[in-house]
């Protein structure tokens, strides 16, 4: 049985308030989940605390935008139960997410892996969690050396936009599990 992916927006962006890149990356990233059969993991969002359960983030994210039909997507990840929210961790992410895997064009030589070896985690039985830094720097440097692997899915260090890499890093590992 294969493992489960999931996708981990890092909130490297403003913590205290909510703005429409945040709205939008999770937007668009909902309809990458669904398209690919992944979970959704938000990291450090400043969601109000009276919008409380998956379904109720959804509902108010979807409720301002027109991408993913307008947030269509993210609400269906949300009601299937294959969304949520967790705070910035302190000394690891949540272990119930998977296996950690920074993607970066910057990886650390001595944690690299590719999109071939990820794939193969997954169809082995491993789930993994795919962190995605939203915000112009990342994940910062205390947060990149938790994961033990780090991969480039452009294999030559090309930095690419937030967006760009996420349907780049899903659509590779899909490609390859279905090889």
């Amino acid at each position: 049985m294969a493992g489960r992916i999931t996708i981990a927006l890092y909130n490297s962006y403003d913590p205290n308030k909510f703005r429409e890149p945040h709205r939008r990356v999770i937007a668009r990233t909902g309809g990458l989940a669904m398209a690919f059969d992944m979970n959704l993991a938000l990291i450090g969002f400043p969601i109000p605390e009276e919008v409380r359960t998956p379904a109720e983030i959804a509902e108010w994210v979807a409720g301002t935008t027109s991408i993913g039909g307008h947030g269509e997507y993210f609400m269906q990840l949300a009601e299937k139960g294959r969304f949520n929210k967790f705070p910035y961790p302190s000394k690891g992410f949540p272990p119930q997410l998977g296996e950690p895997i920074l993607t970066t064009s910057k990886p650390d030589e001595k944690k690299k892996t590719s999109v071939g070896e990820v794939a193969d985690m997954i169809r082995n039985g491993k789930s993994v969690m795919l962190i995605f830094g939203i915000g112009p720097h990342g994940v910062p440097k205390e947060i990149a050396a938790i994961p033990e692997y780090h991969m480039d899915v452009t294999g030559g260090r090309f930095s690419l936009e937030t967006c760009t890499a996420l349907g780049a890093v899903c659509g590779a590992i899909s490609s390859k599990l279905d090889q």
